[in-house]
């Protein structure tokens, strides 16, 4: 697979997520008066993960297993500690906007000690070192100021996402890393590694998906709009906005 069309996809579908999802949004109104109050447009995301589902079970799984087979574990850590590292660059400018000041502190200690004696990433000296990381994105921003995350939504190719989240998807985007990168083949390289990264770390939780859950759908759901709306509260989300646990008896 030529990684320059991989990611010139993904990048196309990431600019045009919010403009899409808007567009979605006003058609909530269509949905039965039964529908989910988090996922008003429960129909529609069930045929976007069914698709997402057809294309990772076909192209991206078979893509993200082979790079765990073939490249050693130590190869591995070492491009997931890169990302990572890139990752906390951005989290320093989003704990700095939410103005805390231990995450924003941390997280820019990590990035110069991994980019130092890390070679650029490669080695995480700063989690030897025991210095914590707090992970934020433009998401999480938003949230932290009073955004509301509104419906769930599931995005081609992309996956599991809210309203607030999609419109800051392009922010997220601009703010990686990667996209500083001038030469376009380089970029489009190292994005197209940091999804396989990513997916191959996933493989494991996907097999476990796939044995204990009856409705899939549902159970990444639930579990997407708990993991977030704790990642905005710092684990300590309002009782009464709490989304419900993950349920894997639900019927689809």
């Amino acid at each position: 697979m030529n990684p320059n069309h991989l990611t010139l996809g993904y990048r196309r579908v990431a600019t045009r997520a919010a403009v899409l999802t808007a567009a979605l949004v006003l058609s909530a109104c269509a949905t039965g008066p039964n529908a989910n109050s988090r996922d008003p447009l429960e129909p529609f995301n069930r045929g976007v993960y069914g698709f997402n589902d057809a294309v990772d079970r076909a192209v991206v799984k078979p893509v993200a297993i082979a790079y765990r087979d073939v490249l050693p574990s130590p190869v591995r850590t070492g491009v997931s500690n890169f990302f990572s590292n890139l990752q906390d660059l951005w989290s320093f400018v989003n704990n700095t906007l939410q103005l805390k000041g231990e995450g924003a502190g941390n997280s820019i200690v990590r990035f110069g000690v991994n980019t130092v004696f890390g070679l650029g990433g490669l080695i995480d000296i700063a989690s030897e070192m025991r210095i914590e990381r707090f992970p934020e994105d433009f998401g999480q921003t938003l949230g932290h100021w009073g955004v509301g995350a509104g419906p769930y939504v599931v995005l081609p190719l992309l996956g599991p996402s809210t309203l607030r989240d999609t419109a800051a998807l392009p922010v997220d985007m601009s703010g990686n890393g990667v996209s500083a990168v001038d030469d376009t083949a380089t970029r489009n390289s190292a994005t197209a590694l940091g999804l396989v990264s990513r997916r191959a770390q996933l493989l494991e939780a996907g097999k476990m998906l796939d044995e204990v859950a009856l409705d899939p759908y549902t159970f990444t759901r639930d579990a997407f709009l708990q993991r977030r709306l704790s990642l905005v509260y710092d684990g300590n989300p309002p009782m009464e906005e709490e989304p419900p646990a993950p349920n894997d008896n639900a019927n689809p």
